[in-house]
């Protein structure tokens, strides 16, 4: 990959990662810094990357990094979160959107990422595979587990009341 190829799946790829990595993680400044380390990877390897793979290879470099987060957070907050409900706080129906969200942010990571990849950014069996280091069948059972989850989850009466 020659510098300008660099810059252009800067231009390219960049606000999809993002979008990617923030609706898994859900806060922004650590979405930039992830995509920032992606790319600074990129960089640091781009005489060794083809220019046609720079979109999986941000992908699956920023899906690693997501991971790494993600465990080093839980490590660290297992010790020190317990949340704890109010109980006199009454939850109304916040909208379908919200719930979905909600529901989403319940799946396991792999499910969560299988699923973001294929139905909010479009990738195919394949390339999720590809991007996740896993085969081509166990993406669809995560997506398919991961919908059923998500089917159920909204069909819960307490949860729309």
């Amino acid at each position: 990959m020659t510098i300008d190829e660099y810059n252009k799946t800067v231009d390219l790829y960049s606000d999809r990662v993002y979008r990617f990595v923030l609706k898994n993680i859900k806060d922004q400044h650590k979405a930039e810094d992830i995509v920032q380390d992606s790319y600074e990877r990129l960089w640091k390897n781009y005489e060794s990357v083809n220019f046609l793979k720079a979109r999986q290879y941000l992908f699956s470099t920023a899906y690693h990094t997501l991971i790494d987060r993600i465990r080093k957070e839980k490590r660290i907050s297992s010790t020190e979160d317990i949340l704890i409900k109010e109980s006199g706080q009454n939850e109304q129906y916040s909208g379908l959107k919200e719930i979905l969200d909600e529901a989403v942010d319940k799946l396991p990571e792999a499910q969560k990422m299988a699923l973001l990849l294929r139905d909010y950014e479009g990738y195919s069996y394949k390339e999720i595979a590809n991007l996740a280091s896993l085969s081509e069948s166990q993406v669809k059972v995560y997506i398919y587990r991961a919908r059923i989850f998500l089917k159920d989850y909204i069909r819960k009466i307490d949860v729309l009341v």
